[in-house]
This record gives structure tokens, sequence and C-alpha cells, in this order.
């Protein structure tokens, strides 16, 4: 399961929700190796929210709201449409910003402190590598870095993002 992120703008992201095959349709058509409106969290995505939420995604509440949306806005762009694991999902500009705003402040510290292998695995965190590999922290936070500097583009142009889990 690899956590995949897209920004866009309010035209484009309006564009998905009248038609969600236009969304297939950018996935499939461009390569999205280089392209920095796309970021592929790889299966470091539940590992990341642990580190910056201190629970697990099935342990989050609702309630958590912003940082929540990090792994799933909370509205859906078609719920009929499968992206491998459900529907592709969306936070508008302004929940993006307050995503933004609720990480950017975190530091290497902060996030390793959250960092417990044996609860990690215990509470069945994906991928269930935590307790084996020395190197899981450092895979994690260079990928919270990542998302950061996601979100941090998306905050400062003013766009919404689109995740999905494929």
């Amino acid at each position: 399961m690899i956590q995949q992120y897209i920004r866009v703008d309010n035209k484009t992201l309006n564009s998905f929700i009248e038609d969600s095959s236009r969304l297939e349709d950018i996935l499939s058509k461009q390569d999205n190796t280089d392209n920095e409106n796309f970021l592929d969290l790889d299966k470091a995505w539940e590992g990341v929210f642990f580190i910056i939420t201190g629970q697990s995604f099935a342990d989050a509440a609702v309630e958590e709201a912003p940082l929540l949306g990090i792994l799933m806005g909370p509205t859906e762009v078609d719920p009929d449409q499968d992206m491998g694991y459900g529907p592709a999902t969306y936070t508008t500009a302004e929940q993006t910003k307050e995503i933004y705003n609720a990480i950017k402040d975190l530091t290497k510290d902060e996030l390793s402190a959250n960092y417990d292998p044996n609860r990690m695995t215990e509470d069945s965190v994906y991928p269930v590598i935590w307790k084996d590999d020395e190197n899981a922290l450092e895979y994690i936070l260079d990928y919270f870095n990542d998302l950061k500097n996601f979100y941090k583009k998306a905050a400062e142009n003013g766009e919404a993002v689109v995740m999905f889990l494929s």
C-alpha cells in the first residue's frame, strides 16, 4: 500500500469532482517521477502519521483534524471510484494550509520522541518493519520532510491536495 498525493488548483480539483476519470487520466498519462505536484510516500505513510500524531491511523479519532487529513482528506472525490484501496480524498486549499501550519514547526527531535518501535509493531503500523529495520526511523523522517515540503508548496500556492492509497 502506497500513499500518493497530488497538489492541484481549485479548477483542477473541481474537474476531478465533476468527472473522477480525469484524475485517473492524469495519473496514467504522465510520468510523475519528477513532477513536483506529485508526492509518493511509498510505504512510509502510516509510520509518518505515527511520528506526527503518536498513534496509528486505525486509532486516530476523527476529531484529530487537521492532522487526520494528512492521510485521508475529509471529502471523497468520487465514492464510487477505487484508486486501489478506496476512493481518492482531498483537502481544500484552506484545509491544506491548516495541515501545513500543524506540521511546519515539528522538529526531528519531537518526531523521534514519538517513534516507538514496540508500540508501532503492537499497533500493526504499516509496514510492520519497526523492530527489524535499524533504519526505519530515518526512513520515515526522510518521508516526513518530503511531506512537509510538499504541503509548504501547496499552502504557499493556495492549492488543494488530493490523496489516495494504491
